[in-house]
Formats: structure tokens, sequence, C-alpha cells
């Protein structure tokens, strides 16, 4: 019989907070996280807002630290930290040998590679011997390994904006398989970059609206992209009777995954919605669900023409007229798309939606699309009682990943 896989620390760096007090706060309350974008001088950019995440860097890392952090990995340390205070798990008897690490990125440092770029024009000995180490996807979890010691399994995951939940799909697992005690896991990006910006804007998946209080739009009939995000959430997860053992406080449980490929298109969704579908019910059938048991969707609700209308589809086709009675929410609409850890904010949503009763709103709604004609819980969130929550992930290259999570 499979290991129970329970959670016990959770992390975030948002643009909505930078804990869990904040973050779960703000996301009942349907704050918008959007603003205009202060990373970068914006001038000739079409594109002028994004989620940015508020947070002092220099509040946690010193000057020689941040020389070698790329600012994704930074999100990431501080979401860590903050999942393992949570967690306890510093102050057990446990071997550091069944500890991984397993944390992912969609692009990595791409502000250092911008920023190394820029010296390698003037003179290639003006590079960071940094550079590399700073840039690289998997160094996150490398980062995380090596200020705690944890030696166990430890790499990254990359598929674009479903990398997350691959990610607690890959540590779910693992250590269902025994490969594992423990396994810290989620996703960090920082793409709120001259670079990246400019290359999401170009291929038109970004919205030029520049109005932060109906730009980020899931499921309305006006939307016309997405708008970019960044943080990092991180959970801690561990076998049940390892978590039992040391008197953990449990705060959920995944109970199912689902990864699939659509084999369509290099950035579109397939447009039968085919992989979503069978990502969702392999998700459901690996949690030994019914259909009736799901009742909230954590959606993947991107603000974008396409995706918004194909995920509905992929929800219709399955739950069927059950599909009106779904609570279907999209908390991008508050904080962006964080591509690579767009899955680990929500995944914590969905945790913190289920053990406090309560589906956080899709802000920002005001006209109805007849193809998108699900309950988004619009513009107010609601109080229900939810045992399960699901949440989806579909990433450029047809990269499909579905998380189930129970309530503690």
């Amino acid at each position: 019989m499979s290991k129970r896989v329970v959670i016990t620390g959770m992390g975030v760096v948002s643009p909505i907070g930078n804990n869990l007090e904040d973050f779960w706060s703000n996301l009942k309350n349907g704050y918008n996280g959007i603003d205009q974008i202060t990373l970068f001088d914006t001038e000739k950019f079409d594109v002028k807002i994004a989620g940015e995440s508020t947070i002092n860097l220099n509040d946690y890392f010193d000057r020689k630290e941040l020389n070698k952090l790329d600012r994704f990995s930074s999100f990431a340390l501080i979401a860590a930290d903050q999942a393992i205070y949570q967690s306890k798990l510093l102050e057990s008897d446990f071997s550091k040998d069944r500890v991984g690490v397993i944390v992912g990125s969609g692009i990595g440092g791409i502000g250092t590679f911008e920023t190394q770029h820029k010296k390698l024009l003037k003179n290639p000995r003006f590079v960071s011997p940094f550079f590399i180490p700073a840039m690289i996807s998997d160094i996150a979890a490398g980062q995380i390994s090596i200020k705690h010691g944890f030696k166990g399994l430890n790499y990254s995951v990359a598929s674009a904006c479903a990398t997350s939940n691959h990610a607690f799909g890959d540590a779910f697992k693992m250590i269902q398989s025994n490969l594992a005690d423990v396994i810290i896991t989620g996703g960090a990006e920082a793409a709120i970059t001259e670079m990246s910006i400019a290359g999401f804007s170009n291929m038109k998946a970004l919205t030029k609206n520049s109005d932060k209080n109906s730009a980020s739009r899931p499921f309305d009939k006006n939307r016309d992209g997405f708008v970019m995000g960044e943080g990092s959430g991180i959970l801690v997860l561990e076998s049940y009777e390892h978590a039992l053992n040391r008197n953990a406080d449990i705060l959920g449980e995944i109970i199912g995954y689902g990864a699939t490929a659509d084999a369509f298109h290099i950035t579109s969704p397939d447009h039968e919605a085919n992989g979503g579908i069978k990502a969702m019910l392999n998700a459901i059938s690996d949690a030994n669900l019914n259909l009736d048991d799901i009742r909230y969707i954590n959606a993947h609700g991107t603000s974008t023409p396409l995706n918004d209308k194909i995920e509905t589809k992929a929800i219709k086709s399955i739950f069927k007229d059950q599909s009106k009675e779904l609570f279907v929410n999209s908390t991008k609409s508050m904080t962006g798309h964080l591509l690579g850890a767009a899955g680990a904010i929500e995944a914590i949503s969905t945790i913190l939606s289920i053990n406090n009763n309560y589906i956080p709103p899709t802000i920002n709604y005001k006209n109805h699309d007849l193809e998108c004609d699900l309950n988004y819980v619009p513009n107010k969130g609601i109080s229900k009682n939810i045992n399960y929550g699901l949440s989806n992930s579909f990433g450029f290259g047809g990269h499909n990943s579905v998380i189930i999570f129970k309530g503690a």
C-alpha cells in the first residue's frame, strides 16, 4: 500500500503577501496585487504593469549573498525558510539523508542573464564568475539543501507554467515509493525583466491593458492576455508516518496527481482540451475519488482568450451537468501569472481555502462570456464547506499537471 503524503509546512512570496497570514487575508478580500512595473523602465514597452513582490531582499540577505543569488533563488530560499519553520522539522529528530528538495522554475535566472549580458557587450572579462551558478534553474533546490544540510534527492523541474505541480507530483510519488521521508518542494520565478516582458509581449501572450483594475480578468469576455507575476511557493511534504512520529501539525494532504502532454503546439493548448481532460481524470482516479467528490477547482485561469475557454471546455467535458455546481476560481486575477511558481502559490491558496471553508474570488470579472459559463466566484469570495481541491496547471509545450489536495 502506498504511503500517505501530508503537508506540514508552507511558505510564500507573492504580489499579495510575503507570508501566509498576509497572503490569505489578501486572497479572501480580493486584493489586487497588480500595479506599475518598477523593476525596470517601461517607457519603450507596450506592457506597463505586473504583479511585483514588495519584499525587500536586503532584509534577508547581505550584499555578498545577493551578489551570488538571482531574484528567483532569493524568493525560493525565503519561502522555504517559512515552510521549514512552520513544519518544525529542524526541531525534530530526523535523518537529513532522507530529506529531499525538488524546486522548479519555468525560466530560472533570466534577470541575472540580462544583467551579465550587458556586461559581456562591454567586455567579456566583466562577466561575473557567479553568473552561471546564479542563473541555472536547479540552483534554488541546491541553495536550499546547502543551507539546511538536506542530503536526499535534489533536483529542479522545468515545464513552463506546469512546473510547480510537476514538482509536487514528483515529490508525492517519491515519498509514496519510500525514496524520501520529507521533500521540500515548489517553485520560484522572477521574470519581470526587460527581455522576458518583451518576449511574452511580442508573442501576444501578455495584455497591453495598463489599467491595473481590469488587466488580469480570467474568464471575462474582454480578457486579452495574462499579467506577469513573481514569487515563490514552497511546501514541506512528508510521509504521514514520519509526521506522526515527530508530532507535526498536519496542514493537508496530497491525494492525487495527473500529468499529460497535449502533443499539439508549442504554445497553444489543444483546442479539444484532451490533454487537460486526461490529466484531471488521472488525478481524480489516483485520488480514488468520484466526480461528485470534487466541488472546488483552482483553475489555471490565465486571462488569455484560449486558455480560459479551453479549460472551461475541459471541466464541462468531465463533470457534464455537475459542472454547474462547481466553484471554479482563478487567483491569478489577484497575483498575475507566476509562470513556474504559479502552481505553487495556487496550491497554498487551495489548501488554505479547504481548511478555512472559504473560496477566494476571481476579481475583475465584469462581462459574461458564453464560452466561459461556470461559477467563477466573481468578485466576492464565498464561505463553503469543501473537502477536496483540484488545482490545474498547464504550460507552454503542452504540459498538463493536476494535483488534488485534501484538508487537514
